[in-house]
């Protein structure tokens, strides 16, 4: 597997390409005046508990409010235990721990999505190359990704052997700030957990507890500055997208990463020295006068991928809608006809189409809920393999995805994680036209309406004539295929309509003026 990454840089917005044997599969966008805040920390203050919804708004000095849920404190049910109705969560209630007007220590876990403020949690973390430190507690987990068993233990030796050696740090000064449990006790947890991610394999010991060490020193001076902090405030902002490119995206097969911008090169080259010196000489300065990311057609992909159809290699194609509860995927045939049989055909489109669907959610970054309709297949080994298909091709998508059976509608259900907005949502906006309806009313439609529009106006207003102001095809079929109608309204109404065509209208506007 080929792997680069391409980094476009501009004044405005930072734009990185994932490119996978020369094909674009991922697109991160972040722009200067609306950076992501996935990761970012503040010192809120809450301004409304919803004990109906055992929920709460936290004001952290957003446009919107966020909203922190009983599930995502810290010591509430950190088993993760819900099933048992005498588990804390069954037994505790929002309004037993949270007041208005509270300070609380929160990170965002999902920017604002649509109307919804952005997802609280207590749970604060701090990730950095290798591990991932949470404060609150001692645990030590491991990423899926590493099979090895030996490399697992070696690695959770490494940080357990740490932990013990760390001294008990001194007494938290009274405050009311709620940061976790063991804060709630006046003591700062003195060892804090750790998760070892994938790009951990391998790596030296001496390099973990670099890592550790670094962690630890940031998560102090983010605690010392909240304390010394008034809400709502922000006491600490995750990186910057193309730092958090090179400390999540790229790993040791990565061939390239080429950065377009001189000054971004030099400081992603510094960064690479301290955290990823091994791969320090596969990063490139790009100084082509052909735009980046024309290098693979991928802005030409960027626009494909705000189309509704998307399609197959054989002739078949996929439909794409986002709504507001969910995301749905239609399979077509098209025109793939096959060759044996109505059942083999189904089956090939099915299969191409398990493989074009794991790289869209990738690329248009579609989270949330994703309904599948594949084509009805007759023997279950296909559907089988089909969703075996699916589950392969998902195994490279870094978004905590959860899937389940292919049902006997040839529905497949799936969760993916979402913490930012889909790219359709990053560059696109609600159709003016039609309020994001995706359709608009026809002209002629339009013409019926302003019918009975004038009907309106002349019983409640004593008007010589009438001007009926409207776009121009609906003025056109006005004079045209509506003009027996215009003739019959105006015998009826026993008044002139005079028509006008204003260009700046769309197709469903008009107004009608009384002279």
């Amino acid at each position: 597997m080929s792997e680069e990454i391409l980094i476009n840089v501009t004044p405005q917005e930072t734009r990185v390409a994932l490119v996978e044997n020369g094909v674009l599969h991922e697109v991160y966008v972040e722009r200067t005046r609306k950076r992501g805040l996935v990761g970012n920390i503040f010192k809120g203050r809450v301004s409304r508990v919803l004990p109906g919804m055992q929920a709460a708004f936290i004001d952290v000095g957003l446009e919107r409010t966020g909203f922190l849920h009983i599930s995502d404190i810290i010591g509430i049910n950190d088993e993760n235990d819900q099933s048992d109705s005498s588990s804390p969560i069954a037994e505790a209630s929002i309004d037993g721990i949270l007041r208005e007007g509270q300070d609380i220590l929160v990170q965002v876990v999902k920017d604002p999505l649509g109307t919804k403020g952005a997802r609280l949690t207590t749970r604060v973390s701090f990730p950095s190359r290798f591990l991932v430190f949470i404060p609150d507690n001692s645990s030590i987990g491991i990423s899926q990704r590493i099979e090895d068993e030996e490399e697992r233990e070696r690695l959770r030796e490494i940080i357990s052997r740490y932990q013990n050696e760390v001294q008990s740090l001194a007494v938290v000064p009274d405050s009311n700030v709620v940061l976790h449990t063991a804060f709630k006790q006046n003591q700062i947890n003195d060892k804090g957990g750790f998760i070892v991610r994938t790009a951990a394999e391998g790596i030296a010991e001496e390099d973990l507890i670099k890592d550790i060490e670094f962690l630890r020193k940031l998560w102090d001076s983010t605690f010392v500055r909240s304390q010394n902090t008034f809400a709502p405030n922000i006491i600490y902002e995750d990186l910057p997208l193309v730092m958090r490119t090179m400390r999540d995206l790229v790993h040791i097969d990565i061939e390239k990463v080429r950065i377009d911008s001189k000054e971004t090169y030099l400081r992603v080259k510094e960064f690479a020295k301290h955290f990823i010196p091994e791969l320090l000489g596969r990063i490139e300065y790009y100084p082509g006068e052909r735009p980046i990311l024309d290098l693979y057609s991928v802005d030409d992909e960027i626009q494909r991928s705000l189309n509704r159809k998307v399609n197959l290699k054989s002739g078949g194609h996929l439909v794409i809608d986002q709504t507001e509860a969910m995301t749905t995927i239609d399979v077509n045939t098209g025109g793939f006809v096959g060759s044996r049989n109505l059942e083999e055909t189904i089956y090939k489109t099915n299969l191409e189409s398990s493989q074009a669907i794991s790289r869209q959610l990738r690329l248009r970054n579609l989270g949330g809920i994703i309904i599948i309709d594949f084509i009805d297949m007759q023997d279950p080994e296909h559907g089988r393999q089909v969703l075996r298909s699916l589950e392969k091709h998902l195994e490279r998508d870094n978004s905590k995805i959860t899937i389940s059976e292919l049902t006997s509608l040839g529905l497949v259900q799936l969760t993916r994680k979402r913490t930012r907005e889909s790219l359709e949502h990053i560059l696109c906006e609600p159709c003016p036209t039609c309020n994001a309806r995706g359709t608009i009313k026809t002209a002629e439609t339009v013409c019926y309406e302003i019918f009975r529009e004038i009907l309106r106006e002349v019983r409640q207003f004593d008007a010589k004539k009438l001007l009926v102001v409207a776009s121009q095809l609906v003025v056109e079929m006005l004079l045209d295929d509506e003009s027996t109608s215009v003739a019959e309204l105006e015998a009826f109404i026993g008044r002139p309509i005079g028509f006008q065509v204003e260009p700046l209208y769309t197709q469903e506007q008009y107004d009608i003026v009384l002279l």
